[in-house]
């Protein structure tokens, strides 16, 4: 039987992505742990609002828990819109968040970026593991493809030598920053 860990996230999309590289666990999102509370991420970093996630699941729970915060880091944006890309533009819609980071970079030539990830496995007894992964590319000038979610249309991958959009599944999953910090942390957490 497998090890039943609660992803602290109702992001179907995450959780999709989180299952295939997590096989060797029975991953299962919040909604069906009947976890069904807002959590209010208010950490500085991607660590501190992984651990906020994971900590709160796992002690409502009293179960395992693992939680992502990820975003996307643009160079001539100082960094932005980092811990704040899901909701970059106020509203959670990816249309909207997409539409605004290329407003902002509009007059900009560097176009430099990174999804960053901190993954954060948080245990029943309080003991705490986590990694970050990272993968570069830079920020096209237009969306290309529908595969993926979030800024995945506007990232163009160096790991892969084109854009997100236009990536499978699959090889967005080997080369991805929450597949760089699930890598790091896995056989820590059997």
């Amino acid at each position: 039987m497998k090890n039943r860990i609660v992803l602290a996230s109702n992001n179907k999309d995450k959780l999709k992505e989180i299952r295939e590289m997590l096989t060797d666990f029975d991953v299962i999102s919040c909604k069906e742990a009947g976890f069904l509370d807002d959590i209010e991420e208010d950490g500085n970093s991607f660590y501190e609002n992984a651990l906020i996630k994971a900590k709160t699941v796992s002690k409502a729970l009293n179960l395992p828990a693992l939680a992502d915060d990820s975003g996307i880091c643009v160079t001539a944006l100082n960094g932005a819109p980092g811990i704040y890309s899901a909701r970059y533009a106020g509203d959670g819609i990816d249309e909207h968040n997409n539409a605004l980071l290329l407003k902002n970079l509009k007059d900009k030539n560097d176009r430099s970026a990174k999804y960053v990830c901190c993954m954060v496995y948080y245990n029943t007894d309080g003991s705490i593991t986590w990694a970050e992964g990272e993968t570069h590319g830079y920020i096209l000038e237009s969306p290309i493809g529908t595969n993926g979610f979030g800024y995945d249309p506007l990232f163009f991958s160096l790991d892969l030598n084109k854009p997100m959009g236009l990536a499978s599944a699959s090889e967005k999953n080997s080369i991805s920053h929450r597949f760089r910090a699930i890598e790091k942390i896995k056989d820590k957490i059997k």
